[in-house]
């Protein structure tokens, strides 16, 4: 999952984009509005991160020009404005979320997760597909109730996967998943976490299908 992160305060942006990296997000960092406007027209994002107080185009304005375009991508405000009316004015305008600094990077990645379950229709953190059980919330996952370690990449891939069971999905679209501006990419990256999760979960759960992409399959 690929998120954009909007945030001029250097300190807590390094901070976020650290601890949501080793959560396996692949986290892209600007430091003002209008940045943040230009990387969202690439439409790569699944989750905006915002500060409302932001040089050069602020948040609450960044907010209102998603919103008029009819933009649903999902956004959680990270602020240090904590009144009440605050909150209600950012809900109001179309945040999904609200949350205010300092905060614990756990539960910012829970409300990331529970937005996500949101957007996928989703009301319990547990996914199963036919003997492969993924548990959102606690990054667990399960082929035929035997516990399967993955890395983050590996975790990172699957999710993305999880997104859009039976449909497949390019070399490029995952790659946009798993990795961020300034993130080496190599030729093969993804056939090699393809090849690794095959073996984890079952050669039969990944289809490669020739010339358009990789999809996981609910039934093996």
């Amino acid at each position: 999952m690929r998120l954009l992160l909007a945030e001029d305060d250097t300190m807590i942006g390094k901070s976020v984009q650290l601890g949501l990296k080793r959560e396996g997000y692949a986290v892209d960092w600007v430091r003002d509005g209008v940045a943040a406007e230009l990387a969202l027209a690439n439409g790569v994002y699944e989750l905006l991160l915002l500060d409302l107080g932001l040089p050069r185009m602020d948040g609450m304005n960044l907010l209102a020009k998603l919103r008029a375009r009819k933009q649903d991508l999902p956004v959680i405000i990270l602020t240090a404005r904590d009144a009440v009316s605050d909150r209600v004015k950012g809900l109001d305008s179309g945040a999904d979320d609200y949350l205010v600094k300092p905060f614990d990077l756990d539960e910012l990645s829970a409300r990331i997760r529970a937005l996500t379950r949101r957007k996928e229709g989703r009301a319990e953190p547990v996914i199963d597909l036919g003997g492969l059980q993924v548990n959102t919330a606690t990054r667990e996952v399960r082929v035929n109730g035997a516990q399967v370690s993955l890395s983050a990449r590996e975790y990172a891939l699957l999710s993305a996967l999880l997104e859009r069971p039976g449909a497949p999905l390019s070399r490029t679209q995952l790659e946009e998943s798993i990795y961020g501006w300034g993130e080496e990419v190599e030729s093969n990256t993804v056939e090699v976490y393809i090849h690794s999760l095959r073996r984890k979960i079952g050669s039969d759960r990944i289809r490669n299908m020739r010339g358009v992409g990789y999809l996981l399959v609910a039934e093996p």
